[in-house]
């Protein structure tokens, strides 16, 4: 029996969330599987993966092939680079502790770059809020000072004729004494 480690897709319509299954390559793809691995969700950003780290790579080392998705899934945690040390162990070209050092090492580093995407994530979103912010600040203050001058405009034109009310009767009662 061919074993695969593959995708089998969950959740809604548009809006797709996998589990990672060691199944045989002949069931079909969300049928049945001998182990559930893991979890994908492509919908975050970056990318959730939760992963069985020891089970996923027993099942690599006993010969599961994984398909195209699932090979970039193991690549980008780090299993297959396991797996690669363990065989260089296996051929004695260095030590299994050696193995584990650079390991670790790769996997400090991965995890470097991952929390600064993230991190460069949360900081793009807050910049971006804040320049939302600022317009809308900018569009407020540009109403407030259309509304005060429509407001003056206003204001000097009923003061103007006011003042003409005002002149209007005094010029009719000088006309009234000199007839």
């Amino acid at each position: 029996m061919a074993v695969k480690i593959r995708l089998a897709r969950h959740g809604k319509k548009g809006y797709a969330f996998y589990h990672i299954v060691a199944a045989d390559s002949r069931a079909p793809r969300d049928g049945k599987f001998i182990e559930k691995l893991g979890t994908y969700n492509p919908n975050t950003n970056p990318a959730t993966i939760d992963l069985k780290f020891d089970r996923t790579l027993d099942w690599l080392l006993k010969g599961a092939q994984p398909t195209d998705t699932c090979r970039a899934i193991l690549s980008y945690k780090g299993v297959l680079y396991k797996k690669h040390l363990l065989g260089g162990v296996a051929k004695g070209a260095f030590s299994e502790a050696e193995a584990e050092a650079r390991f670790n090492k790769w996997a400090e580093s991965k995890q470097g770059k991952i929390d600064a995407k993230s991190n460069k994530l949360a900081s793009d979103a807050n910049a971006a809020k804040k320049a939302q912010l600022a317009a809308e600040t900018k569009v407020k203050e540009e109403r407030a000072a259309a509304i005060a001058e429509k407001k003056a405009a206003e204001a000097a034109a009923a003061a103007e004729a006011a003042a003409e009310a005002t002149e209007a009767p005094a010029e009719e009662t000088e006309v009234a004494t000199e007839a």
